[in-house]
C-alpha cells in the first residue's frame, strides 16, 4: 500500500499559498506581573506533528492551554480551521487534550475508557464499541480491552489515553508531555509509533515536552520557547545545524561554545579570533564587521580527533581529561593549554582504528562549515 503523503512530505510551511490550520497571533498570558507567554504569533500546518519545546517554565504547556481553552489569553488570538476561537468553550473546540498523566478511570476497563466520550456524547453502543476496537487495534492494545489501568504497564496506559483521545477523530490533538513518564528505552520506541499513528490518522498533532531527543525525533517542526517567547522555529535539522543563538544551540544538544571578534573576510572563508581556540575559519557571513563580538558554534561530533599534527586550519591541541563510553560513541573532555575544555564526540568505530584514551596528547580538526556564527 502506497504510503500517504503526510506535512512531512509535502512541507507545507514553505509554501507561501498554504492556509495555517492554526494561526496564533500576539498571543500573550499574565498571571499578576508574570508574563507566561509573551506575544507568541505561530502558524501549524494541517497534519503537522509540531512540538513545543522548552525547559520547565518557558510558557510551552501554557500556550498549549491557550489553544484548547482551558486557559484564556490575556491578549492576541487562537484561530483552528479558520474559525477565531475567542468564544469557544474547550469541549467545542476542534481539539482533545492528552494530559501527562493520562487521568484514565480507574474503575472502567480499557475498553470503557475509550468509548467513555462516545456514549456520553449519545453515540450507540454498536457502533461506539465499533469505533473504540478499530483504535484498540491501532494502539496494538485489542488483547487489552477488558483489563483495568492498574494491570497495565506505563506504556500500555499511554497507549489506552491516546486511544481514548484520538476515537472522537479530533481535528488538533494537544499533547502534553506524552511520554514523559515513561522509562528511556520505552519512550523511544513510543516515539516511533507516536509517529505512525499520527500519519495513519492524518490528526494534527501539538506535543509539549523538554526533552530535545524526543522533539528532534517526533516532529516535522520544532518551535524552541525561552522565558514565554519563542525563539526559534524550524524542521529538526534546521534547529541542530543552524541554530538562531547562543540559547538554541546550548539547548539542543551538546556544542562547544567560543567567542571571539571578526578579524578579516574572504571571499571563501571569515576569520574569527577567539580566545579559546585561537583563530577559526569559517563559511563567510553576511553583515557582520570588523572587530564585531561573534560566538562560534562547533558540534562536538564535527571535530575530528588524531594522535598526531594535522594540516591546516582549525586545529586544537591538548590532553585527553575524560573519556565516556556510550556505546556506539566516546564523549571525549579535550583539556587545552590554556585551560579550555572542548567535548569532542567520536564513534567506536573509528576508535578501534585509531584507539585514544586518557591522559593522551591529541588534536583535533573541523572544517569551515562546522563551525555556525552566533551574534545573538
Amino acid at each position: 500500500m502506497a504510503h500517504p503523503a503526510t506535512a512531512a512530505d509535502t512541507k507545507p510551511w514553505l509554501d507561501q499559498a498554504a492556509k495555517p490550520f492554526i494561526k496564533i497571533r500576539n498571543i500573550t498570558k499574565k498571571f499578576g506581573d508574570f508574563v507566561a507567554v509573551d506575544n507568541v504569533s505561530l502558524d501549524i500546518y494541517k497534519g503537522e506533528l509540531f512540538c513545543l519545546l522548552g525547559g520547565s517554565g518557558c510558557g510551552k504547556s501554557t500556550l498549549l492551554r491557550m489553544m484548547s481553552g482551558f486557559e484564556m489569553p490575556t491578549s492576541g488570538t487562537v484561530e483552528i480551521d479558520g474559525q477565531d476561537m475567542a468564544r469557544v468553550s474547550p469541549y467545542n473546540r476542534p481539539t482533545n487534550m492528552m494530559f501527562q498523566s493520562y487521568a484514565l478511570f480507574p474503575h472502567m476497563s480499557v475498553e470503557k475508557n475509550v468509548a467513555y466520550g462516545l456514549l456520553r456524547e449519545g453515540m450507540g453502543k454498536a457502533e461506539a464499541m465499533e469505533k473504540v476496537a478499530e483504535m484498540l487495534r491501532l494502539v496494538k492494545l485489542e488483547k487489552f480491552a477488558g483489563r483495568k489501568p492498574h494491570q497495565l504497564s506505563g506504556g500500555q496506559k499511554q497507549r489506552v489515553a491516546l486511544a481514548r483521545s484520538l476515537v472522537k477523530k479530533p481535528k488538533l490533538l494537544l499533547l502534553d508531555e506524552p511520554l514523559g513518564a515513561l522509562d528511556k528505552k520505552l519512550r523511544e520506541e513510543t516515539q516511533f509509533e507516536l509517529v505512525n499513528i499520527q500519519e495513519t490518522l492524518g490528526v494534527t498533532f501539538i506535543v509539549v515536552t523538554h526533552d530535545q531527543e524526543e522533539a528532534m525525533t517526533l516532529s516535522t517542526r520544532i518551535g524552541v520557547m525561552n522565558e514565554g517567547e519563542i525563539v526559534q522555529i524550524g524542521e529538526p535539522t534546521q534547529i541542530y545545524e543552524k541554530p538562531a543563538s547562543r540559547f538554541v544551540a546550548d539547548f539542543i544538544g551538546s556544542v562547544n561554545l567560543f567567542e571571539g571578534t571578526v578579524d578579516t573576510a574572504a571571499p571563501d572563508a571569515m576569520r574569527i579570533i577567539t580566545d579559546s581556540v585561537g583563530p577559526v575559519l569559517v563559511n563567510p557571513v553576511a553583515g557582520l564587521t570588523q572587530g564585531q563580538k561573534v560566538t562560534v558554534a562547533l558540534r562536538p561530533e564535527k571535530i575530528t580527533l588524531s594522535r598526531s599534527e594535522p594540516s591546516g586550519n582549525n586545529i586544537l591541541h591538548g590532553m585527553v581529561e575524560d573519556v565516556a563510553y556510550m556505546g556506539n560513541l566516546s564523549i571525549y573532555r579535550v583539556r587545552l593549554a590554556n585551560g579550555t575544555l572542548v567535548r569532542v564526540t567520536r564513534s567506536n568505530r573509528l576508535a578501534e582504528q585509531e584507539p585514544i584514551s586518557w591522559d593522551q596528547e591529541i588534536w583535533g580538526q573541523w572544517g569551515n562549515a562546522a563551525g555556525v556564527v552566533l551574534t545573538t
